[in-house]
This record gives C-alpha cells, structure tokens and sequence, in this order.
C-alpha cells in the first residue's frame, strides 16, 4: 500500500476509533439516567420528564458513532454463510464491489441530512416535550457520523484493494488499524 494511503487509513481508523470510545462513554451517562428515571417512576410513583428523553436523546449519537469502527471490525451483519463458501478472490471482488455500494449511501445520506442538521441548529429545534431540550446536537451526529462511515468505508476499499491475495481475510484489520 503506497505510504499515503496507508496513512488515510490509519489516521481515519484512529478517528474512528476514538469516536468508538467516546460513543462507549456515552453509556455511562445514559444507564445512569434509566436507572433514576426507573427509580423515580416506580419506586416513589413521580417519574421524571426528562429522563427517558435524554436516555433516548444519548443512544441516538452512541448508535451512530460506534458504526464506523465497527464496519473496520467487520461487526455489522454480513452474509457469513455465503462468502465463507467463497474463495479468496471472490471474497475479495465481492468486498470492492460492496464498499463502493457503502460509500455511494453515506454519500447520498450525508448530502441529505447536512440541511436538516443545519437547519435544526439555525432554528434552534427543541424536541416539543415537556421537558423541550435543543436537539440539534443529536441531530449533528447524522452527518457527522455518515461523513466517518464514508471515510471508513473508503479506507477499508483501501485495505481490500492493496491487500496481497494469498492473505487471509482478516489478517491487516488490526495491522493498518
């Protein structure tokens, strides 16, 4: 692999990566807040009327964020069955095919949901509940996670495409990473 696509690759996986963890740290906050708002609701009969909100408000932005790197660790859900009957190379054809398909998504997706995070930010969108917190900031994590599942997307094609043939298939996951 030419020196400056392996360093896209690994400057994209790290950034994945980091925003990994970050959407790890995120259930920290949000079992917290179930579990007050569970404690509240049935223990002492006065449930809260932000807590299942936020709960829901946070899993948005851990859901999204963690799916890049997952799709670097091949976590999302893949036709195992029929590709482990594949050879090396079909495997391999059926991968630049499929992430070029990914790519082309986040790309339609992310050209969509910019306006929307904009506009939700400029008019300063709340959620119209009771408790009526800003949700623009979840909102963000739209695009902002669609632009990193491309970026991935396109630093795994990478990895396909410059992959010796005789490699196993999942030998440089952690190796490029």
């Amino acid at each position: 692999m030419p020196r400056a696509i392996a360093g896209f690759v690994r400057a994209v996986t790290f950034v994945n990566r980091a925003a990994f963890y970050l959407a790890i740290l995120l259930v920290y906050a949000i079992v917290p807040v179930m579990l007050i708002d569970v404690t509240m609701r049935y223990g002492f009969n006065a449930p809260t009327v932000w807590g299942m909100e936020l709960a829901v408000l946070l899993f948005g932005p851990y859901f999204l964020l963690a799916g890049p790197y997952v799709l670097h660790l091949k976590g999302h859900v893949a036709m195992d069955l029929v590709r482990r009957r594949l050879s090396l190379r079909a495997d391999r054809l059926v991968e630049l095919v499929n992430l070029p398909v990914i790519i082309a998504f986040c790309a339609i997706l992310l050209w969509f949901s910019v306006p929307a995070a904009i506009d939700s930010w400029r008019y300063g969108e709340t959620s119209f509940s009771a408790w009526n917190p800003p949700i623009w900031w979840t909102k963000a994590a739209v695009p902002l996670s669609l632009l990193l599942m491309l970026l991935q997307a396109v630093a795994e094609f990478f990895r396909v495409l410059f992959r010796e043939p005789a490699d196993p298939r999942s030998s440089d996951i952690e190796a490029a990473a």
